[in-house]
């Protein structure tokens, strides 16, 4: 499993310079790298984002055809079951219509029918709050491609 939790995880490569207002919502983009495992948590990011900022709404994008995300508990197996799972709903075989790219990659595109590629979660008092053992995590089967974006948006409540 990637991290991608703070400045000395792996998976996080830099966040883009400054914040963006859009009028209410605060918004950053971090760059990933992602593809060599199936899963990356990026929860640690996800509290770092929303530390301080008092209660609202955390929504949480990867904007890309290949990815989705996940509320999941991280290692006590849910990783490879996850994984399992994927296989036998989508085979990594020649058999989707969507061709280009390794074996098996129309799999990948179909992937995010499945697993949103965004999460809303609710931000208390400036602390992101998740189930006891919940975990925000992206997944993405492309091998193809490691390089991802994460957006990170706040909506003061």
């Amino acid at each position: 499993m990637n991290t991608a939790g703070g400045s000395a995880s792996p998976g996080l490569l830099d966040p883009r310079s400054g914040s963006v207002d859009n009028g209410g919502v605060d918004t950053e983009t971090f760059d990933l790298t992602t593809g060599t495992e199936l899963v990356t948590d990026v929860t640690g990011l996800v509290r770092e984002y929303c530390r301080g900022r008092g209660d609202g709404l955390c929504h949480v994008f990867v904007p890309h055809a290949t990815a989705g995300l996940a509320l999941i508990e991280t290692g006590s197996g849910t990783e490879p079951d996850l994984g399992q799972a994927i296989d036998r709903l989508l085979p990594r075989e020649d058999i989707y219509r969507h061709r280009h790219g390794s074996t098996g990659h129309g799999r990948d595109h179909v992937l995010p029918a499945f697993i949103s590629p965004s999460l809303t979660l609710p931000v208390v008092d400036g602390m992101l709050a998740l189930g006891t053992w919940q975990s925000v995590v992206v997944v993405d089967s492309n091998v193809d491609n490691h390089h991802r974006q994460l957006r990170l948006s706040f909506v003061a409540g």
